[in-house]
C-alpha cells in the first residue's frame, strides 16, 4: 500500500516511498516459527498427561506468537518513509497515528549506520540532522540505507538548485536562524569561514 498521493502538496512529487525492511517483523516471525517447531518436537517426545500439558502450552504459545506477528505486520504495513522534492515523511499507524515531517530545505546532513548483521540482511538506520540544537531524527529498519541516503542527497541538491534554500520564508526569525547556524558550526557541519559567511548574509 503506497503513501496516499492526495496528502502531497501542490507541486510536490514522490522521490521515494517505502515500508520498513522485512526485519521490522522478522523477530516476531522467528518467535512464531520457533514456537511451532518446539511444540511439534516436544509432542513427539512426550505422551499421556505430560503430552497433553505440553500440547496446551504449545498451542497457547503459538497463538500469542501469531498475535504478535500479526500486530507487527499491520504496523509494518502502515509505516511509511517517504522522500518528496519538498520534505521527508516518517509516519506510522492508521487509527492512532504518529509521525515526523522534515522540510528538505531544513536538512543539513544525512548519515546511515549498519551493524555486520544488518549489512547481511540489507537493513540499517538513517540519521537526519536538521536545523536546531536537537534537530536529529533516527529512522530505523531502512532497507538499503546507502541508496536511501543518496535519494535524500539528490532531493537536497535539487532543492538547492531551484533556490529553495535561499528563497524559503523564515518562520523562526533571525535569532532562530542564527541559533541553527551555530548548532551546525558546533557539530562541525559548517567550517568557521562558512559560519561567518552565512552569519554576514543573514545579518546583512
Amino acid at each position: 500500500m503506497p503513501f496516499p498521493a492526495k496528502k502531497l502538496n501542490d507541486g510536490e512529487h514522490f522521490m521515494l516511498d517505502v515500508h520498513p525492511h522485512w526485519w521490522f517483523y522478522g523477530p516476531s516471525a522467528l518467535f512464531l516459527l520457533g514456537s511451532i517447531i518446539c511444540t511439534v518436537f516436544l509432542l513427539g517426545k512426550t505422551s499421556g498427561i505430560l503430552g497433553t500439558i505440553v500440547g496446551y502450552l504449545g498451542v497457547a504459545t503459538s497463538i500469542v506468537a501469531a498475535a504478535l506477528f500479526i500486530v507487527q505486520v499491520v504496523k509494518w504495513r502502515t509505516t511509511y518513509f517517504v522522500v518528496t522534492n519538498h520534505r521527508l515523511i516518517d509516519r506510522q499507524g492508521v487509527v492512532a497515528r504518529s509521525g515526523v515531517e522534515i522540510p528538505i530545505k531544513s536538512v543539513d546532513n544525512v548519515n546511515f549506520s549498519q551493524s555486520l548483521f544488518e549489512r547481511f540482511v540489507g537493513v540499517g538506520k538513517i540519521l537526519i540532522e536538521s536545523g536546531g540544537r536537537e534537530g536529529q531524527q533516527v529512522i530505523p529498519f531502512v532497507a538499503r540505507p546507502e541508496e536511501v541516503q543518496k535519494v535524500i542527497h539528490e532531493a537536497i541538491q535539487r532543492s538547492r538548485s531551484m533556490g529553495d534554500f535561499e528563497s524559503a520564508p523564515s518562520f523562526t526569525g533571525v535569532a532562530r536562524e542564527l541559533e541553527r547556524l551555530e548548532a551546525l558550526w558546533e557539530r562541525g557541519t559548517l567550517t568557521n569561514e562558512e559560519f561567518e559567511a552565512q552569519k554576514r548574509r543573514l545579518l546583512g
